[in-house]
């Protein structure tokens, strides 16, 4: 099992990017997917996640609700994190994460709910 983000870069302020997370050795659409971040100094934090195809159901954090939008990419098999809005407290590495199951819960914060994680990738949102 691989999971591979990619997308980060610099971005200005109200800038917008998309993350990928492309997954290898699993049936990526059978599991929940989520975008963690760390900034540094603090603590890795939920960003959201999306439960497998067959339910669809999504959640964010407080904090980029609105702005951030997770989906499938099944042409690519792949989960993208469509960030709008950026702003430089968004700063951070972002990870993806597999989920050990297909469903999706109020504790999909937590790091116990999944079991494999991809190297991360680096947004900067700065003038």
């Amino acid at each position: 099992v691989q999971l591979q983000a990619s997308g980060g870069g610099l971005v200005q302020p109200g800038g917008s990017l998309r993350l990928s997370c492309a997954g290898s050795g699993f049936p990526l659409d059978d599991f929940t997917i989520a975008w963690f971040r760390q900034a540094p100094g603090k603590e890795r934090e939920g960003v959201s996640c999306i439960s497998s195809s067959d339910t669809g159901k999504s959640y964010y954090a407080h904090s980029v609700k609105g702005r951030f939008t997770i989906a499938r990419d099944k042409t690519k098999n792949a989960v993208t994190l469509q960030m709008n809005s950026l702003k430089p407290e968004d700063t951070a590495v972002y990870y993806c994460a597999k989920g050990k199951t297909w469903v999706v819960s109020e504790t999909w914060r937590l790091d116990d709910e999944y079991d494999y994680w991809g190297q991360g990738t680096q947004l900067t949102v700065s003038s």
